[in-house]
């Protein structure tokens, strides 16, 4: 199409360049295939349907609830981060940085995802008054 309105070999190239493996000419060629990629592996996208997704969230999140202490968990930021929320008389500092370790070797021994998943473990204790 691009050609049959006599559009620059340029443009044709990059536009080629986010659907087709052709070699990039221009820049601007190169910014459509990062912008590709950087589209390409965003949830939902190509061969990664919604349902195994979704599955792989609740995963990280069944991997987390199944340790003792842990009282809320979250999937954060696409799956890149889970958030585990501790109970603080349960879970000491100590034991904060051991879960973090022995959540990240559980994912990384039963589970296939892509890049990285961050895990924050976080024990909060809060001490409340009013006034009155």
């Amino acid at each position: 199409m691009l050609t049959k309105y006599s559009e620059s070999p340029a443009v044709i190239n990059a536009a080629l360049c986010g659907h087709e493996n052709v070699e990039p000419e221009t820049i601007e060629a190169r910014l459509v295939e990062a912008a590709d990629g950087i589209s390409a592996a965003r949830p939902g996208a190509r061969r990664d349907v919604l349902e195994s997704y979704i599955k792989r969230l609740a995963k990280l999140e069944e991997i987390a609830m199944s340790y003792k202490g842990v009282e809320l968990c979250y999937a954060i930021q696409a799956g890149r981060e889970l958030r585990v929320m501790t109970k603080a008389d349960i879970v000491s500092d100590l034991d904060a940085h051991q879960l973090a370790k022995d959540i990240t070797k559980r994912i990384e021994a039963e589970m296939q995802y892509p890049g990285h998943i961050k895990v924050v473990v976080i024990r909060e204790t809060r001490a409340i008054e009013v006034a009155k």
